[in-house]
């Protein structure tokens, strides 16, 4: 198991909404930082004004009502949203320290979000060929209730994840959401889970050790 652990990564948390081309400037310069050892690796917490980002993966077919700026986001996927009432965690790891391993480290990722989820009451899981946090919605048909997506440059991990605490649901229908139209999107307080985002972000470092330890390449457990 690699030696660095919880101790050497800073974790941040915001209150307030920080626009997303912001955040993906501080993003780029927090990667180039711990690529070149001046910096700790970092889990940072934050919510976003409304905003459409668009992955590597974006459809223009898939982006119905652009009613909020579109922002290239450089990440993997395809089209999503972030807005109010939604976590979301870029996680700003260095996989030279921690196995090398991309796709271990999107596994962890999304089994980390579904332990915290599991914990605070809502059972969640992966579906083949979908991507993203999977749950069951109150007309018990699957939704999504997160969403992951990526990047590594210079083996350093950007971007991360977002749950939908309370969001406007209405938000999502701008877009085709991670390019699947089956299946609809959900929240906790649609499932009655009303959950400040403070506690969300206690509950997920309640679990951080183990998505650390899930990183080592014995530990990962890959389909």
């Amino acid at each position: 198991m690699s030696s660095q652990s919880s101790t050497t990564v800073e974790w941040r948390a915001e209150k307030g909404a920080i626009p997303y081309r912001e955040a993906l400037e501080q993003m780029d310069a927090r990667n180039r930082a711990i690529a070149e050892g001046s910096a700790p690796e970092m889990v940072w917490l934050l919510d976003h004004p409304p905003v459409y980002t668009a992955g590597t993966s974006a459809d223009g077919a898939e982006l119905l009502d652009p009613r909020f700026e579109v922002v290239e986001a450089g990440r993997g996927g395809r089209y999503t949203y972030h807005g109010p009432g939604q976590r979301i965690g870029y996680v700003l790891l260095d996989l030279k320290e921690r196995g090398r391993d991309v796709r271990c480290f999107v596994h962890s990722l999304e089994g980390w979000v579904i332990a915290t989820l599991g914990d605070i009451g809502v059972e969640c899981w992966r579906a083949e060929g979908r991507i993203g946090i999977w749950t069951r919605d109150v007309d018990g048909r699957e939704a999504k209730i997160g969403a992951i997506g990526v990047r590594v440059r210079r083996w350093v991990t950007m971007h991360g994840f977002s749950v939908n605490l309370a969001p406007d649901l209405s938000h999502f229908t701008g877009i085709v959401p991670c390019g699947i139209d089956e299946f609809g999107v959900t929240s906790l307080k649609r499932l009655g889970i009303d959950l400040a985002p403070e506690r969300f972000d206690a509950a997920l470092h309640d679990r951080f050790e183990d998505f650390l330890a899930a990183l080592d390449g014995k530990a990962c457990k890959l389909p």
